[in-house]
């Protein structure tokens, strides 16, 4: 009798353990189902972006049933080619890639619809030492910038005519050095001075290859330097998830205004694996102490138009945009309430 119990008791186990099983298999069936794929293409991988790494790993994305699959294009101008040719849905750079292609007359421009970083985000960083810099400094020296016509270079160039000094004929800029390349470019001897993104800019002074002696953004005051876009068409097709996505943006950014700088480092590690909590944690202590991050996912005209006349300025732009084909604050906007 005592054995039937047990064998009876076994049985019944196995039945519950395989109803489990068949539970969970559908639940994570239907799970899949209900996830959106949006393929996301960044123009860099920096502690710069620190919001949009808190809401992927805090699950922001996740509960609004989005999952997001994150390529690193390198450059504004490789991300803007990747969301043309459909290759990515939505692209994270500076809004100037959006800006230029409108003018280009093109029928399915993109439309920013989220503002993340409200400033520059490169440190300046010299071969040697040097005590109380000023960016006199610079004249006869030559500078790695990054690619003419992205708003890291032209930011820069900004910031030099602030201070006095003609880009053409006081300093040299080597704009022929690739977005990834120019940290490695600048620790072989090729420049005197590099703009350099956190945390490459701490590891480059870390490995004493470099010093970091100022911060563009801080030199610059504000400007929308890195937002969301996509193709017009995408948006109009997709307007709930783009509202969605907009939404875990909005609470990647509360939740960094809210914490520290190492509960941010703490969070955000798994996309800098190489890089300690200590040196996260000073990277965006540097980021906190120049208000890099926008509040909201709100871009403000007159926030667009300051960056219209830094484009002018540096001879990019003959032609103004419009703030109102350009900028969709809609989904920003209703993220608020």
């Amino acid at each position: 009798m005592k054995k039937k119990t047990i064998i009876s008791m076994s049985m019944i186990l196995v039945i519950v353990l395989i109803i489990i099983g068949v539970i969970r298999v559908k639940n994570a069936h239907q799970n899949t189902e209900n996830t959106k794929l949006i393929k996301v293409n960044e123009v860099t991988r920096s502690v710069f972006y620190a919001p949009q790494y808190v809401a992927i790993n805090k699950g922001y994305f996740k509960e609004s049933g989005l999952d997001i699959e994150l390529t690193t294009g390198q450059g504004a101008d490789a991300v803007m080619t990747a969301v043309l040719a459909n290759q990515c849905d939505i692209g994270f750079a500076g809004p100037e890639a959006s800006i230029y292609v409108y003018n280009e007359g093109k029928e399915d421009f993109c439309q920013v619809f989220a503002q993340l970083t409200k400033k520059d985000g490169s440190f300046l960083v010299a071969r040697d030492k040097t005590e109380n810099f000023s960016w006199q400094d610079l004249k006869g020296k030559l500078v790695i910038p990054g690619r003419k016509g992205g708003v890291p270079y032209m930011t820069l160039e900004y910031v030099l005519k602030k201070n006095g000094i003609d880009p053409q004929k006081d300093t040299t800029l080597d704009d022929s050095i690739k977005f990834d390349l120019m940290a490695g470019a600048f620790a072989s001897g090729n420049s005197d001075y590099v703009t350099l993104f956190e945390p490459t800019a701490s590891m480059t002074e870390k490995q004493q290859k470099g010093y970091i002696v100022a911060s563009v953004g801080e030199a610059a005051g504000e400007i929308p330097y890195t937002a969301y876009f996509a193709k017009k068409s995408y948006m109009e097709a997709n307007q709930e998830t783009i509202q969605k996505f907009t939404n875990a943006i909005y609470k990647g950014q509360k939740w960094v205004h809210e914490h520290s700088s190492r509960e941010i480092a703490e969070a955000i590690q798994s996309f800098f694996p190489d890089t300690s909590i200590e040196l996260l944690s000073a990277a965006i202590e540097s980021y906190q102490a120049i208000d890099a991050w926008n509040d909201t996912p709100v871009l403000k005209e007159e926030a667009f138009n300051r960056l219209q006349e830094v484009m002018t300025a540096a001879g990019e732009l003959p032609q103004k945009a419009p703030y109102d084909k350009i900028v969709n604050n809609k989904y920003a906007e209703q993220a608020k309430n």
